[in-house]
């Protein structure tokens, strides 16, 4: 039995009414459902052919443009439309912060249910383009084709069917061919452009995601504010001659880089946690400052992406900290320990706790550099460490930091702060909606007062958020 067709609808002259989840905008269709559309603005005025159809809403793509709203922009990039990314591009930036600030504040009202103070402006990066420090990309031997390319006639065979870029959004097997991205600085594109043009010219394989063979896997690049660069390939065929030549090539065509590294990857996913990263040149790591602080990285290190933006992000979190130096601070989910540094200074000791042995073993070795002595850093599930034994042996604490994964904390983490009620909680989130879900479990012990969202992400619909609980 055939594949069910979704049968495709034409929509003329829709206004596009506001920006919704995930980076796509919403429209109202004549029979009152809702219509998902990416790469449109809130306030074009669009003809819409839809593509996939639900009892509650219309999934389309805009065909024709009436009108352009006055928060467009001319995307700089090349490939937007085509890459899932930068889904923002197109809009005004401060356009982009007034709906990330919305987002934040109808997520800790509507989920949360909690009173709320007046917000503190969302703290907008200086830079728009150019500012990650980690980017990740995918080699492929069948490239994604753009509509342009198909329609253009051209032979898309032999070399030219290699890709080296990003996923399209859904496709997991499908990989469009990147130029020029717009999100990290030089040498990043230069560097890749090499590896895929050496690579072409050398007839060394791109992987086939399908079949799961051939030499060239992934390509991560981290750049750190200290003009340090990483390179590391991650190779699917272990043939020795073939990965010491590209990366001999990188070697002598990028003095510059301070890490070259790589790993043979034979399993079924491209995670790098659970692989042997081994050094080629260079050392395993790099170096970023903050303050007067340096953190090493390595291949495996978890570090905000947005160097500049971090600097924001810790600065209110100290701020809304408010510590004078006498406080005992706990830092939960503390990764590699940048919080937990960072508002050392002004406390009498910190104690991060963090699940990834890794992360705790890079923190350690961190405070080490910064010759820090008031911090301690310990392993192990959040809501199994922190617990009674763990508050009786280090000590009960004034405040709490919290900066948790997506999904935000486990209720046993909840129940745990609850119970022993610190003064004031910190909590940093980059997903809002968890966190407001979170507030609401706190809200019957702690107040909320102060709100501040961070634009981590220009041109994307994510944003970071904290807030200040102070016990009632």
């Amino acid at each position: 039995m055939g594949r069910k067709t979704t049968e495709k609808i034409v929509f003329n002259n829709v206004a596009v009414l506001d920006a919704g989840a995930k980076g796509v905008s919403v429209a109202k269709a004549p029979d009152g459902k809702v219509i998902f559309i990416p790469n449109v603005v809130p306030g074009d005025v669009v003809d819409v052919q839809t593509f996939k159809k639900r009892k509650a809403y219309y999934e389309g793509k805009a065909v024709h443009f009436h009108e352009y709203s006055a928060d467009r922009v001319i995307p700089p990039c090349q490939h937007f439309g085509a890459c899932g990314g930068c889904k923002w591009q197109n809009m005004d930036y401060e356009k982009q912060l007034y709906y990330k600030n919305r987002e934040v504040f109808n997520h800790l009202k509507r989920i949360g249910k909690v009173e709320l103070p007046e917000f503190e402006p969302i703290k907008g990066s200086d830079k728009h383009f150019f500012y990650r420090n980690k980017m990740e990309f995918s080699f492929s031997n069948a490239r994604w084709m753009t509509d342009k390319e198909v329609q253009s006639g051209e032979d898309f065979e032999g070399n030219n069917r290699n890709a080296l870029g990003f996923h399209i959004p859904r496709m997991w097997d499908k990989i469009l061919d990147i130029t020029k991205c717009h999100l990290q600085e030089d040498p990043s594109n230069a560097i890749r452009n090499a590896v895929r043009d050496f690579a072409n010219e050398h007839g060394l394989e791109f992987f086939n995601p399908r079949e799961h063979s051939g030499l060239l896997r992934t390509l991560m690049l981290r750049t750190a504010s200290t003009g340090e660069i990483m390179v590391l390939i991650q190779f699917f065929d272990d043939n020795k001659e073939q990965r010491e030549q590209l990366l001999d090539y990188l070697a002598y065509t990028f003095p510059s880089i301070t890490s070259l590294q790589y790993c043979v990857n034979q399993k079924a996913n491209d995670t790098l946690y659970d692989q042997e990263i081994i050094l080629y040149k260079g050392r395993d790591y790099i170096l970023e400052e903050m303050e007067g602080l340096t953190f090493s990285i390595n291949a495996k290190s978890f570090y905000q992406t947005n160097s500049d933006q971090a600097y924001q992000l810790y600065s209110i979190t100290r701020d809304f900290a408010g510590l004078t130096g006498n406080e005992l601070v706990y830092d939960l989910y503390t990764g590699t320990g940048t919080i937990a540094q960072f508002v050392s200074r002004k406390a009498r000791k910190v104690v991060g706790v963090e699940a990834v042995p890794e992360a705790i073993f890079d923190a350690k070795e961190n405070a080490k550099r910064n010759n820090i002595t008031n911090c301690e850093f310990f392993v192990g599930d959040m809501k199994n460490v922190f617990n009674d034994a763990f508050i009786a042996q280090h000590g009960m604490p004034d405040v709490i930091i919290t900066d948790p994964p997506r999904d935000g904390m486990h209720k046993d983490v909840v129940e745990q702060i609850l119970r022993i009620a610190p003064e004031k909680v910190v909590y940093v989130s980059c997903n809002s909606a968890t966190q407001a879900r979170d507030l609401a479990l706190m809200d019957e012990v702690y107040k909320v007062m102060r709100v501040r969202p961070v634009d981590m992400f220009p041109q994307t619909h994510h944003v970071e958020n904290v807030v200040l609980l102070e016990k009632r």
